[in-house]
């Protein structure tokens, strides 16, 4: 199974990792530090609430 670090997925989006465990922590994804590892449905996840609380960033969908 593919996993991908927040530290990772923050650069990926252009955010800071702080910003990804927040977001972790209110959807419910145990994520404590840069360097917790998370499933490609959990990162799609984030991806999607970023979308929808930041319309006009530039993260776009894969």
């Amino acid at each position: 199974m593919a996993r991908l670090r927040v530290k990772e997925l923050a650069e990926a989006l252009n955010v800071d990792s702080p910003e990804i465990i927040a977001i972790c922590i209110l959807l419910k994804i145990p994520a404590a530090s840069p360097l917790s590892s998370l499933s490609i449905e959990q990162s799609k996840e984030i991806i999607d609430y970023l979308q929808k609380t930041n319309p006009k960033s530039n993260i776009d969908k894969k």
